[in-house]
């Protein structure tokens, strides 16, 4: 047996393990609400607020040459 437990304190650590685990997802869901709503239509670009705005800017700048 693994650690050199017995069967049934294997099982008791592993089920108290498995169900702490579950509500700690359950309290982080319910702390942060996320938007599980499918938007009909695709936003245009620039709305998501999860784009990142630095990196666009980076891109521009790579594209055009520096003298």
């Amino acid at each position: 047996m693994p650690a050199g437990v017995s069967w049934p304190r294997y099982l008791k650590m592993f089920g108290a393990s498995v169900l702490s685990m579950f509500a700690g997802a359950q309290v982080v869901h319910q702390y942060y609400r996320p938007d599980l709503t499918i938007p009909e239509v695709p936003p245009k670009p620039g709305e998501l607020r999860t784009e990142l705005f630095g990196l666009k800017e980076r891109e521009t700048d790579s594209a055009t040459p520096k003298q």
